[in-house]
């Protein structure tokens, strides 16, 4: 892996991003098949094909019927599937929202991206995204959802940061509201019809006239955007806010229009609608599998599913209900592998061999090199990933040596995977713990004691692996 320096002072050539001028041009609630007329796309090469990026929120590695769940129904990403490879050791690049989604963005895992935390700091200009990438290689970029990393009139906003097309929720606080009063379309409020009395100056609280609901809105929103774009190439990146709970409704914080097809079941009421948030989620992906083989464009389009971490613990859910981790030890905020293994399937019809399983091992921090591989150019800036094109159309692929992760709330933490072996630092003073994941997957029992050689390679890759960060520093040195 490469190492880089993400502060400030490392300049980074960036190239003219025409969503700047997009930004300025649209107004609330003007259709995005206006702004095409604006900034008309390039033409289709066929050698290029689209790339879709589906990101589910707090979804956990067990919670899909063809990772091993049983209660909650998934049919179509069981589909997806089927028709697809899918990975049983991809990670994401976080254990919560924004650095998940910073190492997605920019290529750079944790101890190197921008935002480690979800404090707000938003990426800045010399961060290359991957709808940079792209957008320099011709296509037509949008963000649909939860962004994260930058609000309006920052320098990490999403329209200065490669997207021509931005609709949904500038930051994770706001996107807790699953039915907010308003929600951005570029750089302007879009009204919606819902009521929150409560609602704080960040747009988050709970409503009590419920009438549009986020998530069916980016659903129809990404049907409208692959429509208008159908004839040229593009990259959607889809953030849902499913199965994310809003946290400020607390006990009934899982906000979902109704609990069906759970209804009749003994449940407790949040596992019901937790349920029925990933089946509706299951449905919209459906639905949008069928457009593009309408549009005839199936077999053009690579599709990622994913989520951005592990299951969470709020809302009134208790993950253990559904075994939302499967096999896995750990939730969202925990460093452990139910905390950051995460399910990935990758469809493209006619390239990647259907029904296939694949133990590769990699992480967001790969997506950036992998999608400027599939459209054909190489990435721009220093990024830790590699590209996993090989592997997923049958190639011999490259491995990493070594994949990193630090999470900063109440107290820095850190995490290495090195082959089938798994460490995990629970504070910057604590020893290594030492797993074995080939023959301990649910990281039972620590072994480091038994194996000073390896805890002596991963200390040495750990005085490496970060560059310092004023906003996530590691507080005090490990022990020598």
């Amino acid at each position: 892996m490469t190492n880089r320096n993400s502060n400030a002072n490392h300049h980074f050539f960036r190239p003219v991003v025409t969503a700047c001028l997009l930004a300025g041009l649209l107004v609330c609630g003007a259709s995005a098949a206006n702004a095409e007329k604006e900034t008309p796309s390039p033409a289709r090469n066929p050698r290029q094909p689209n790339i879709v990026f589906i990101l589910a929120d707090d979804l956990g590695y067990g919670d899909l019927g063809c990772y091993g769940q049983t209660k909650i129904k998934t049919p179509n990403l069981d589909r997806m599937a089927s028709e697809s490879i899918r990975f049983t050791q991809c990670y994401a690049g976080c254990t919560v929202c924004a650095p998940s989604r910073s190492a997605l963005m920019t290529g750079q895992h944790t101890g190197h991206t921008r935002i480690r935390g979800n404090a707000r700091h938003p990426l800045e200009p010399q961060d290359i995204t991957v709808a940079e990438v792209l957008k320099a290689a011709g296509y037509r970029t949008a963000l649909i959802g939860k962004w994260g990393l930058g609000e309006q009139g920052s320098t990490g906003a999403p329209n200065v940061q490669g997207f021509d097309e931005f609709f949904g929720y500038l930051n994770q606080r706001h996107a807790h509201n699953y039915y907010p009063t308003y929600l951005w379309r570029n750089d302007q409020k879009v009204s919606l019809r819902n009521v929150v009395p409560n609602e704080d100056i960040e747009g988050s609280g709970v409503a009590t006239g419920k009438v549009d609901y986020s998530a069916d809105l980016f659903s129809q929103e990404a049907l409208g955007f692959i429509e208008r774009n159908k004839d040229h190439r593009f990259f959607l990146y889809w953030a849902s806010t499913t199965p994310h709970a809003n946290n400020e409704a607390k006990a009934k914080g899982m906000e979902v229009p109704t609990d069906e097809p759970y209804t009749g079941e003994n449940w407790p009421g949040p596992e019901k609608s937790k349920a029925a948030m990933i089946t509706r989620l299951d449905a919209d992906i459906g639905r949008f599998f069928q457009k593009l083989k309408e549009l005839k464009i199936d077999r053009e389009t690579i599709v990622f599913f994913t989520s951005d971490n592990g299951p969470h613990k709020e809302g009134g859910n208790d993950p253990n209900f559904t075994q939302s981790s499967g096999p896995l030890r750990g939730i969202k905020r925990d460093l452990y592998e139910g905390g950051i293994r995460v399910p990935m399937i990758v469809r493209w019809p006619g390239r990647v061999k259907a029904g296939t399983v694949s133990d590769q091992i990699w992480a967001f921090w790969d997506f950036l090199p992998t999608a400027a591989d599939i459209a054909g150019i190489k990435p721009m800036g220093k990024i830790d990933g590699i590209s996993m094109l090989p592997v997923l159309l049958g190639k011999k692929q490259q491995d990493h040596d070594f994949l990193y992760w630090e999470f900063h709330e109440r107290g820095p933490k850190q995490a290495v995977r090195m082959g089938d072996w798994k460490a995990v630092r629970l504070g910057p003073a604590q020893p290594l713990e030492l797993y074995n994941l080939k023959t301990d997957l649910a990281e039972a029992k620590n072994i480091a004691e038994q194996h000073p050689e390896t805890i002596a390679r991963i200390e040495a890759y750990l005085k490496t692996a970060r560059t310092e960060s004023e906003h996530w520093p590691m507080k005090s040195s490990p022990p020598q």
